[in-house]
């Protein structure tokens, strides 16, 4: 069977699942990477390198979360699997609030690395401008955002791991597989 790049009714396609995958392993290690941030003074060995790169791939998990949103639009989904409507009003709230909260956590971001009015590098290979400050104090308030909207993400994608797990150790269905099986379905 060919490798579907395009998701189709029954199933994700190559495209998403690399999205989806890259996405979430960028988040899961970001996230101690900015804890660990916050415990460096400015005589730690890693004061400087290790924001660099917390800043760096969060600029690119910012496009990659702009590709995956176009990505999204522009694909078919696939069609929800068979459960009570409650549980897919639930599903469907659990998926927005993880996008909303990774924008949440990527912008406050910006607005911490970018408060003082220089850009941020992006492994030296480009830089993204800074905006003017919106407000008086905005990185201590983008920083409480940014650590609140992280730890929300982080918490939401380990329900969201577990949901998954569930749907496929005790459901049975394949809630899972079509997050992982990158063979396009034939059969109907």
């Amino acid at each position: 069977m060919p490798i579907a790049i395009k998701d189709n009714r029954k199933t994700f396609g190559l495209g998403s699942i690399l999205l989806h995958w890259i996405t979430a392993l960028i988040i899961i290690g970001m996230y101690p990477l900015g804890l660990y941030i916050g415990t460096l003074t400015y005589y730690d060995a890693d004061y400087h390198t290790v924001p660099y790169w917390h800043k760096s791939i969060g600029m690119i998990l910012l496009g990659l979360v702009v590709l995956r949103v176009l990505w999204r639009i522009a694909n078919t989904s696939p069609a929800p699997l068979p459960q009570p409507q409650p549980l897919l009003l639930a599903t469907k709230a659990a998926h927005l609030l993880l996008y909303l909260l990774t924008l949440i956590a990527l912008v406050s971001g910006y607005m911490i690395s970018t408060a003082d009015g220089r850009g941020i590098e992006v492994f030296n290979w480009f830089e993204i401008p800074a905006l003017p400050a919106v407000t008086k104090n905005q990185e201590d308030i983008a920083g409480e955002i940014h650590y609140i909207a992280a730890t929300l993400l982080v918490s939401l994608a380990a329900i969201h791991a577990l949901a998954a797990l569930k749907h496929h150790f005790i459901d049975k269905d394949k809630t899972l597989t079509r997050m992982i099986n990158m063979r396009q379905e034939t059969n109907p």
